[in-house]
């Protein structure tokens, strides 16, 4: 039976999507203006992006939903074809040392973004069609876990940790509530900790970041200094915030505070009261989103849903506890606040599809 998309969840994403503008006009605009004589220059396009990304939103929760699963293989080997090319010197750009970028124009297109929300409808996809195999290791959980290994070695080489491991985290938690045992998951954590270590030891500026989370004074001028700058942003926040646009760490202190840590000029700006709402708002989008995944009655669809919830959730924690030095800087931005189309484009197109699903 057919019924209305879930409107709560549909203003919410709205009411969150608005203030992520404004906070990074709030945020960018001391930089904007030295960098490009343009204090609008990062709202103004972010604003585009979040017109563009709500009339795809709406597009895709009107959009049938067995077209997309007929067609999850294509998308997850264009997905997989834009991996590769990103890698290739002359097509690929680099920004902030890792290879992640398609240079057009004035803007950049990050594939990672999009093949996150490949592997999820690939993923779902598959959960559907071998639900019976779940229980077996070697026919049903191998070939799943395989593809996500291919994908975290390509977003791995270019190199972007922390959008690899948003990406493994949501799969995994997908994989999850497919009902496979979790003495697997045991395993597979042992063997995630051994890789994560490996990883570690084999790119030293990623354990420069380590030593930063432990005692970010130990080089404050150095692998310390953002995590040092956020924690000053946060501190004098107190209970109400120092006030709309006046944040004093976006005067050059934060490097560039409208992109992973805005979620510090938001807490320095409107205080404890700031973050509780923001929190809140996210915790009500995952639970409208869980809600409408248990509902589901079609398996693809259910794990549809619950995947792309699992990947904003999981996503903004990350950030959040980035932010306030609960874990170490893992570049991961924050949903719907963070400046970056490709991220913006992405949620928005997810939350579309789960508001698709919310309608039977």
């Amino acid at each position: 039976m057919k019924k209305h998309i879930d409107y709560y969840l549909l203003i919410s994403v709205i009411i969150i999507g608005i203030f992520g503008i404004i906070m990074i006009y709030s945020a960018s605009s001391i930089w904007a203006e030295f960098k490009y004589q343009d204090a609008f220059k990062y709202v103004r396009q972010q604003s585009l992006f979040f017109i563009v990304g709500i009339f795809i939103m709406m597009l895709t929760s009107k959009i049938d939903l067995n077209f997309l699963k007929k067609r999850a293989n294509l998308i997850l080997g264009l997905c997989f074809l834009l991996l590769i090319l990103v890698l290739i010197p002359g097509i690929g750009t680099i920004r902030n040392g890792s290879r992640s970028w398609f240079g057009i124009g004035g803007l950049g297109v990050q594939p990672s973004e999009f093949a996150k929300l490949g592997l999820i409808i690939f993923t779902a996809k598959y959960l559907a069609r071998n639900q019976k195999n779940m229980t077996d290791i070697k026919k049903g959980a191998l070939p799943i876990f395989l593809v996500i290994g291919l994908f975290f070695l390509l977003i791995m080489l270019e190199p972007d940790f922390g959008t690899a491991m948003v990406m493994a985290l949501t799969l995994i938690a997908l994989i999850f509530v497919s009902g496979l045992k979790i003495s697997f998951f045991v395993k597979l954590g042992v063997l995630g900790l051994a890789g994560i270590v490996a990883l570690i030891i084999a790119a030293p500026y990623r354990m420069a970041r380590i030593v930063s989370f432990l005692n970010p004074w130990s080089d404050p001028l150095g692998s310390g200094y953002q995590i040092i700058q956020s924690l000053y942003a946060i501190g004098p926040g107190g209970l109400l915030g120092q006030g709309f646009l006046n944040s004093r760490q976006k005067h050059f202190y934060l490097p560039e505070p409208q992109t992973d840590f805005i979620f510090s000029i938001i807490s320095e700006e409107f205080g404890f009261l700031g973050v509780i709402i923001v929190c809140c708002f996210f915790f009500f989008i995952f639970y409208r989103m869980l809600k409408i995944a248990l509902q589901a009655s079609d398996l693809f669809k259910k794990y549809l849903a619950f995947g792309l919830a699992f990947g904003i959730f999981i996503q903004a924690s990350l950030n959040l506890a980035v932010v306030v030095g609960l874990i170490p800087v893992t570049g991961v931005t924050l949903p719907f606040f963070s400046y970056g189309g490709s991220s913006l484009l992405i949620s928005l197109i997810s939350l579309g599809l789960v508001l698709n699903v919310s309608k039977k």
